[in-house]
């Protein structure tokens, strides 16, 4: 695995945290973060996700990584959040 994947999946991981964060029904929280900056910050970091997924392999092929890689992760971040949930209510 090529450094130019590990930054892609990274910066990837990074621009769909703050684009999750920046959502008002997000649940990692107990305040969303300001919409504006972080959905810009995230869409920057998707794009060198993108950019960097396309340096290390195939044009056809990086898209897929790209797609597929963003499609987990914003359907995992629900998930997370309800265990986030979950557990602090059970400490508190």
């Amino acid at each position: 695995m090529t450094i130019f994947t590990l930054m892609g999946f990274l910066a990837t991981l990074l621009g769909s945290v703050a684009i999750y964060l920046a959502s008002p029904n997000q649940r990692w929280r107990a305040t969303s973060w300001p919409a504006p900056p972080a959905r810009t910050t995230g869409v920057l970091l998707l794009a060198v996700g993108l950019i960097s997924l396309l340096q290390a392999l195939r044009p056809a092929a990086g898209t897929f990584v790209f797609v597929h890689w963003l499609m987990l992760l914003f359907a995992l971040f629900p998930y997370f959040g309800a265990l986030l949930a979950s557990r602090r209510n059970t400490h508190s």
